[in-house]
């Protein structure tokens, strides 16, 4: 099924499968079809996303969705050129549809296989450089077989996964063995070529001030703009100040202490988060400042904050909220 390796193929990007298989069961059952997708606020979509991360490949998929629906009746074109035309659907993704699902002889590179075949014919660029990918993709294309390609690529997907492991790789089972010239060279710990990453604590940091702001039963959540970090989520409101969350949302807030009730922090791909959660009391009335990241405030109860798509770090918090109740 087109549209279910569609999906798989997305989720999986830089995330694990154990992972992953909650939400694409949960996905499928809210989502059955593009059509059904489509027609789903792009709230409910983010609702579903929502832990997974990298959330503009949520919105990438909803915006395909649609253009899917109204270009193609609801089914994803068969050839790789076609699919790389739609949104947020890139080399890798439309290989692996053009290939899983229709049989087209299409190559694909991930990071598994450019591990592979980095092994394999001990490439000597790194696998990241541009050098690097163009030589993975050339070599991938000029093996992939016009007879099951769909098979061959996932079978280079898996050996990657299950053998030829970045660290410790299985090398006894491997049935590439004989061909691998790291193997056959004693290289193994030095293929493929890697930049070192940085350490957590090299990451730069984004210090962030949160209100807990609650009043007759509801919670103030802001939801954010689109584009950029955390875009189309809603969140605690969050500032680079406790002071300035008041021109923040319009109201006057009278904090409960002079020391935050809770810390959130947390590791992303490019930065180290850390939020420290403010609970106040509140009178007024929400007035959005005109140069917020925010597109609008809500006052929402509870029980309705799981159905939304709301940011990790919030889900987080809002799990230690008694907490913050505790300090109130």
């Amino acid at each position: 099924d087109a549209y279910g390796v569609w999906i798989s193929e997305i989720m999986l990007q830089q995330t694990r499968v154990a992972a992953v298989i909650p939400y694409y069961e949960r996905w499928l059952r809210s989502f059955p079809t593009i059509e059904a997708l489509a027609g789903a606020e792009l709230d409910e979509v983010l609702s579903h996303w929502s832990g997974l991360g990298y959330y503009s490949r949520a919105r990438n998929i909803h915006s395909c969705a649609k253009e899917v629906q109204a270009r193609y009746g609801g089914e994803l074109p068969r050839t790789a050129k076609e699919l790389r035309a739609l949104p947020g659907i890139g080399r890798y993704t439309a290989g692996a549809v053009s290939s899983i699902a229709y049989k087209q002889h299409e190559a694909l590179v991930d990071g598994n296989v450019a591990r592979v075949v980095s092994r394999v014919f001990a490439v000597e660029d790194n696998i990241k450089s541009t050098a690097g990918i163009r030589e993975q993709w050339r070599i991938c294309e000029a093996l992939v077989p016009k007879n099951a390609p769909g098979d061959f690529n996932q079978g280079l997907m898996e050996i990657g996964a299950m053998l030829c492991k970045p660290k410790t790789p299985d090398c006894v089972k491997c049935p590439l063995q004989e061909h691998c010239r790291a193997f056959n060279e004693g290289r193994i710990d030095q293929l493929p070529v890697v930049s070192k990453r940085k350490a957590a604590s090299e990451k730069p940091l984004l210090a962030l001030e949160a209100g807990y702001l609650e009043r007759g039963g509801k919670l103030l959540l802001a939801h954010r703009k689109a584009e950029g970090l955390f875009g189309g989520l809603w969140e605690l409101p969050s500032a680079n100040s406790r002071e300035a969350l008041a021109d923040l949302t319009g109201l006057k807030l009278s904090f409960l202490g002079k020391q935050a009730s809770l810390l959130h922090e947390q590791v992303l791909s490019h930065r180290r988060l850390r939020i420290r959660v403010w609970p106040a009391q509140v009178s007024g009335r929400t007035k959005l400042a005109h140069d917020s990241p925010y597109q609008r405030l809500s006052w929402l109860r509870l029980a309705k904050i799981p159905s939304i798509g709301i940011s990790t770090a919030t889900r987080s918090i809002l799990e230690r909220r008694s907490e913050i109740q505790h300090e109130r």
